[in-house]
């Protein structure tokens, strides 16, 4: 009886250890995320929602409508979006460059709005379960912030965009701009 319970406890341990390893290599395994984006080549109308005053306080949105145009660069290592949208409270006209770093698995979302001269800190991320998360950490009126960036509802025709500013190191988070882009035909 010993021999059998001595041997049932060794398949089992074999088993567990191959069954750690597999899992093991397939978490530590490196995504290629260079066509994560590749659902977004075109030319898209554009619905957004921008928190007036973030981490003020207020709760006064404006709106905007526009296209927005993406566009693939280096193969795809590289996209470019075009946003152009107006509403009651002005145009907004940016770009953001998304560069994909093949030894991390990462992008860079580099965003600067017309006539600003520079692009903003990069929002890092990676696309996992069909969700985008890009993070980064920003100055807003001399304070330090954590932006948070997501990609959701990604189809061929349709995906949704959520930013939100954090002003205590993540532990709540407010949302301030919201869009959602429809594929034009």
């Amino acid at each position: 009886m010993k021999q059998k319970t001595t041997a049932l406890l060794i398949g089992i341990f074999c088993l567990l250890t191959v069954a750690t390893q597999a899992r093991t290599q397939h978490d530590t395994a490196k995504h290629n995320g260079q066509h994560d984006f590749d659902f977004e080549f075109g030319v898209w109308k554009t619905e957004l929602k921008r928190l007036q005053h973030p981490l003020t306080g207020s709760t006064n949105w404006v709106e905007y409508s526009g296209t927005t145009d993406v566009s693939k660069i280096w193969g795809g290592a590289a996209n470019m979006v075009e946003l152009d949208v107006s509403g009651p409270a002005g145009r907004i006209r940016a770009i953001n460059l998304r560069l994909y770093n093949a030894e991390t698995g990462q992008w860079s979302l580099n965003f600067s709005g017309l006539g600003s001269g520079s692009i903003s800190q990069p929002t890092i991320g990676e696309f996992k379960n069909g969700i985008g998360e890009f993070y980064d950490q920003e100055l807003l009126d001399g304070r330090a912030i954590l932006v948070r960036f997501v990609i959701t509802q990604i189809n061929p025709d349709k995906c949704h965009f959520e930013q939100a500013f954090s002003a205590d190191g993540g532990k709540t988070w407010e949302l301030n701009w919201v869009a959602t882009d429809t594929r034009v035909k």
